[in-house]
């Protein structure tokens, strides 16, 4: 067993993970370790390529141009002004979701496939070059590597003689404990309660809010057709969809400026049946289905990519996997009171007031996770504001 201490422990490293980590450094505080269960970081931040699935972290050989998300895809910078100044900040690179054009509609009742006037988003849906996966690599590269640890699944944190232990464990089995003085909590309320054994228990209304809140993106599923033009384009379509009959349900052009071309789609077969369905008979689905609405261009795609987050289990638990899913209310980030109040602190998507969910979300969740940070304690940290 290794024994490493941190004034501030981060358990996870998706996006509010690694950006609560990039505020940190900014205000010159150092005392940190982020632990990641997986052997990358990114979260529900994902991408696809004509090499197949990425991650965040991607060689430098994987032109920007050629990544499409898997997870959140758009971000709107007209009313999401946190994350759009932090877009702005890293100089990341940004255009509108392609939308001119006609759409294409599937009815039940109706076997050929409809051609309709589509629609313009008001305000744009925003994308950004190299998909959402570029902004988890820009905030990395003002992370020192030694503050980041992978292959960390935390399963235990408690509280004893007044200071917070952390229990981890590699794919290997090995332990690891960390000792800190406050923890980030930067995995969805649900999969926290659910992983993650405190002691001394957490509040039982606290904790039933936990698991009482659905993790954004958990039941769901995504397709990609990645192809070498966008075929659609020069039939005046806008690569948008809508079918009853699937198994897509809302297909949208997933393009790249000056890059590769593809078109992506939601799933609409219910997780719970996804799960008896091989991966090879719902891509030979799905390419058949955008066959029918958009052409025979469509049949040969240079790669195509499902990445279903239902399978995922540092994503999704089995409460995830029934019935629909709303952007709901943020649960409590942190007791009110207690021997646990101020000492974890929840920083995922789910927890931000404004936007519980969404990329924006995992900004304003870490930011307002800072400013719990306890300020008395650690020189430095009175900088946190």
């Amino acid at each position: 067993m290794t024994m490493q201490s941190a004034r501030v422990i981060i358990i996870g490293g998706g996006l509010s993970g690694v950006h609560a980590a990039y505020m940190l450094e900014k205000r010159g505080i150092t005392d940190y370790l982020l632990l990641e269960a997986q052997s990358t970081f990114g979260g529900r931040i994902a991408t696809a390529s004509t090499f197949g699935l990425l991650t965040a972290g991607a060689p430098p050989s994987i032109n920007p141009n050629d990544r499409f998300d898997l997870g959140p895809t758009w971000f709107w910078p007209d009313y999401q002004q946190q994350l759009r100044k932090l877009i702005s900040e890293l100089g990341l690179e940004q255009f509108p979701q392609y939308e001119d054009g006609d759409m294409i509609v599937e009815r039940s009742s109706n076997p050929t496939p409809i051609r309709t006037r589509g629609y313009v988003s008001a305000p744009s849906s925003m994308r950004l070059i190299g998909g959402m996966s570029s902004l988890i690599d820009a905030l990395l590269k003002d992370i020192p590597e030694n503050r980041l640890v992978l292959d960390q699944q935390v399963n235990h944190i408690r509280i004893i003689n007044g200071r917070i232990e952390v229990d981890a464990r590699n794919t290997s089995g090995q332990l690891s404990t960390y000792t800190a003085q406050q923890v980030m909590l930067a995995v969805p309320p649900r999969l926290a309660a659910k992983l993650i054994e405190f002691t001394p228990s957490l509040p039982e209304q606290f904790a039933e809010d936990w698991r009482n809140t659905a993790t954004w993106m958990a039941p769901h599923a995504k397709y990609v057709a990645i192809y070498d033009q966008p075929f659609w384009r020069d039939k005046g379509l806008s690569g948008e969809g809508r079918s009853d009959r699937g198994p897509l349900v809302e297909i949208h052009d997933a393009s790249m400026p000056d890059g590769r071309a593809a078109l992506f789609g939601f799933i609409g077969v219910p997780a719970q049946t996804r799960k008896a369905v091989d991966d090879e008979i719902l891509r030979t689905h799905c390419q058949a289905q955008l066959v029918r609405m958009f052409g025979n261009e469509a049949a040969t795609p240079l790669t195509q990519v499902i990445k279903d987050w239902a399978a995922d289990p540092l994503t999704a638990t089995e409460a995830d996997l029934h019935g629909g899913q709303l952007h709901g209310r943020a649960p409590a980030s942190t007791p009110k009171s207690g021997e646990w109040h101020r000492r974890i602190i929840g920083i995922a998507s789910e927890w931000s007031p404004q936007f519980p969910g969404y990329v924006a979300g995992a900004i304003e969740a870490s930011g307002l996770g800072i400013q719990l940070l306890n300020t008395t304690s650690t020189p430095g940290l009175e900088q946190v504001s």
